[in-house]
């Protein structure tokens, strides 16, 4: 009996043109830009405190990490986005154009 052959499955592709607004998606679109960058954890990073907090800029970021280095010192941090709560960024920040 040959073997069956399913077609491929389509998913909803977005328009041409139009990016995904991921986190990560957005922390690369501001790559380089200074910011503060908050994180929290279930378990302590410090004796008594779960949070961290990194004053610096994106080199890279993924699916499911980003990698921020600190201003001050050019020490390079790699966190799972799970732990990423929010950013505040100096300047404007570059965002995906809203027009259809």
């Amino acid at each position: 009996m040959p073997p069956q052959v399913m077609p491929p499955q389509t998913t909803g592709a977005r328009p041409p043109g139009r990016e995904q607004s991921y986190i990560e998606n957005i922390l690369r679109l501001n790559r380089g830009k200074p910011a503060t960058f908050h994180f929290s954890f279930e378990h302590a990073v410090e004796q008594g405190k779960n949070t961290k907090t990194v004053r610096g800029v994106v080199e890279a970021a993924g699916r499911d990490h980003v990698i921020l280095r600190e201003l001050k010192s050019n020490h390079r941090f790699l966190f799972p986005m799970i732990y990423f709560d929010f950013a505040e960024y100096d300047e404007e920040m570059s965002y995906f154009n809203q027009n259809p």
